[in-house]
């Protein structure tokens, strides 16, 4: 099992500013961490790479798709194929930093609303623009760990039966899930079996309290939950998420309007021992 903390706390855009804190978490223990691919290029994320590699630090990936010109399930085909054209360079910047899973809502537009649940058209487009992007994954080595999203911030698949059954109908071996504990916690009436039911699709896992701050400090049944995922045999990366107001955009995003932690080494600190704690207890 690794240990990885996601860089969304502070930014979406990781560089050499960033060294010392980098440098910090890795003196926490952390195994690696999860880099947003939002902007750059492949060179930018090579060197990146560069940086973390002298820190000690391994590293995932992770984005999201904010964008309506780019919609993956839209009826327009120029839509989807700029929503695909930027899934392959998402993976191509990937690649470049050293990742070997890139994760995330990388199935529709974040925020975008419909006003109706998915449609059998919008999933059979959705199959279609994935095929196309596990088949650039495939390419370059990397596995795409789709996240499902509570219903507050994206309607194409809330649940983990949802994306399970829409990863099935995809079949492809470069398209994944991953599973969040946040999501699960608003979406699944047992989020436990919602992890065991469908763990051999799985590929990553964020460790997100229900309020996005602190891990170990909510109500999501952490026992649990670090008990059924030792049990399954996975052995991958436990990642933190936690969210901040630092970021306007991003808070806006994910709804975050006030503070869930008095400092965001709280976070990554406390957060670790709590997945630490948690993890050896389960055995």
């Amino acid at each position: 099992m690794k240990i990885g903390m996601c860089m969304f706390l502070w930014t979406t855009s990781v560089t050499k500013k960033h060294e010392k804190l980098l440098v910090d978490i890795k003196q926490t223990g952390f195994d690696g961490v999860e880099i947003p691919i939002f902007e750059g290029n492949p060179d930018d994320y090579r060197r990146l790479g560069a940086l973390l590699d002298r820190i000690g630090l391994e590293r995932t990936a992770v984005s999201a798709m904010g964008d309506p010109s780019m919609n993956l399930v839209s009826p327009d085909a120029a839509t989807r194929k700029r929503g695909v054209e930027y899934m392959k360079w998402a993976i191509d910047c990937a690649e470049a930093l050293g990742a070997r899973t890139l994760s995330g809502p990388l199935h529709s537009t974040l925020g975008q609303f419909s006003g109706n649940g998915p449609t059998a058209a919008e999933l059979k487009r959705s199959i279609s623009s994935q095929r196309a992007i596990g088949d650039h994954a495939g390419k370059h080595g990397m596995t795409i760990g789709l996240e499902a999203l509570n219903r507050f911030e994206c309607y194409l698949v809330n649940t983990m039966a949802d994306l399970a059954a829409h990863i099935d109908a995809i079949g492809h071996a470069n398209i994944k899930a991953m599973y969040d504990t946040f999501h699960c916690n608003i979406e699944e009436a047992d989020p436990i079996a919602a992890y065991t039911r469908y763990r051999d699709r799985i590929v990553h896992i964020h460790i997100s309290e229900n309020d996005r701050g602190v891990p170990g400090r909510g109500n999501i049944p952490w026992a649990e939950t670090f008990k059924a995922i030792r049990k399954s045999g996975y052995d991958d990366w436990l990642t933190i998420e936690a969210f901040g107001r630092s970021l306007k955009d991003l808070a806006a995003a994910t709804k975050v309007w006030r503070d869930f932690s008095e400092t965001p080494e709280e976070v990554y600190r406390d957060g670790f021992k709590h997945i630490k704690n948690g993890w050896k207890k389960a055995a």
